[in-house]
């Protein structure tokens, strides 16, 4: 007969370790040597084996006391040393570690392994997932939208039972009404959810002629959602338990709403900036000039044009683009200026035009400059 191996060697603790070192070693080691990890190792079914073991009397004060006294002779009988005949006894004995009371350990088999759910814990239903456009003007204000979504809901018929009226649901023989199946994988013994019942541990055999046996219908059902001021495209807002709805009994999914927002033939959005172009006189690029500027909001803002305006000058109007998204103020609107050039001059243009070069030129000294027209046209050629 082979020779056991010092428990808190197959652990890998010292002899000083206290409770909670000897419990975050075995469930680290647990968790690295389970068979659904570890398919078809036989030499990690072993360490699974002999780390549950070792934990079944470290973990167990007494136990504990009588292993550093006496060694494994000391706890001849006990569960440690007598092993455990499969991974439901492990876990039955040792559930509460990971996140499951006794009765094989369901906590530790779902949250790590997919195990399936068991009789009588309903599924929670699937969440839907929508793609709604938004115009700029509503993402300037925020706005509530209501549609119609299609969606099922519980069977008025059978009540969502999925059996016609006056029958019942029957036991799954497949699983004997436990919801779960135990497959063998070596000397362990796994779970799984019934393929049969899908987990429920019940079978209908006369299915509701409304739903045909899923306990769900489609309808039409109205939905209002709430859109915040100042998203962006891509933006998600999830609405909890609009979905569909959940399995014997479970909650529902939830709506998932995409939000895209369309392209505006006015503004350019850069984050919470707008950007717009705005046309102005020759005149008022040159002398300068108070105009009226549209704003998203449908509201006219007095913008003051500086004389000497520049063609492609932007100027910004402070808070007036967007809202912020954390609701702290707005961003701003950026106006950029176009200077209309004419394209036909009268007679009488033309010679102010000459007249104001002339006399520009001469204040400055300059000679053989090209005129005022030629400059514009050059400015847009």
């Amino acid at each position: 007969m082979a020779q056991k191996r010092d428990y808190y060697e197959v652990l890998g603790v010292a002899r000083s370790a206290d409770a909670e070192t000897i419990k975050g070693a075995y469930r680290k080691l647990a968790l690295e040597n389970h068979p659904d990890r570890n398919p078809g190792n036989h030499e990690a079914e072993r360490r699974f084996k002999d780390c549950a073991e070792a934990y079944a009397v470290l973990g167990d004060p007494q136990k504990r006391q009588r292993y550093d006294q006496f060694g494994h002779a000391g706890v001849d009988g006990a569960q440690g040393g007598q092993g455990f005949a499969s991974a439901e006894d492990i876990f039955a004995a040792f559930g509460d570690l990971f996140g499951g009371g006794g009765g094989g350990g369901g906590g530790f088999f779902e949250q790590f392994f997919g195990g399936g759910g068991r009789r009588g814990r309903g599924r929670r239903g699937a969440s839907l997932k929508i793609d709604l456009e938004l115009t700029l003007e509503e993402v300037a204000t925020g706005i509530k939208k209501t549609i119609e979504l299609k969606r099922a809901e519980r069977c008025d018929h059978c009540a969502g039972s999925g059996a016609r009226p006056g029958t019942k649901k029957k036991r799954c023989a497949t699983c004997a009404g436990h919801g779960q199946v135990v497959r063998s994988q070596g000397f362990f013994q796994l779970r799984q959810t019934c393929p049969t019942c899908q987990g429920q541990g019940e079978t209908v055999d006369d299915p509701c002629p409304k739903c045909h046996g899923r306990g769900a219908v489609a309808k039409e059902a109205p939905i209002t959602i709430t859109i915040p001021a100042g998203i962006e495209s891509g933006h998600v807002e999830r609405i909890a338990g609009h979905g569909e709805p959940g399995d014997g009994g479970g909650p529902p999914g939830d709506l998932v709403v995409v939000l895209h927002v369309q392209e505006h033939d006015v503004y350019t959005r850069f984050g919470d900036d707008l950007l717009m172009q705005s046309r102005v006189s020759f005149r008022q690029a040159v002398m300068g000039d108070e105009v009226d500027i549209p704003t998203i909001t449908g509201e006219n803002v007095s913008m003051k044009i500086p004389p000497g305006t520049q063609p492609g000058e932007k100027l910004r109007i402070r808070n007036h683009g967007l809202p912020r998204a954390d609701g702290y103020g707005r961003g701003n609107l950026v106006v950029q200026v176009q200077v209309d050039i004419p394209r036909k001059l009268t007679a009488e243009q033309e010679e102010l035009l000459r007249r104001f070069d002339e006399l520009d030129g001469g204040r400055k000294g300059k000679k053989n400059k090209k005129t005022i027209i030629e400059k514009v046209k050059d400015i847009f050629s």
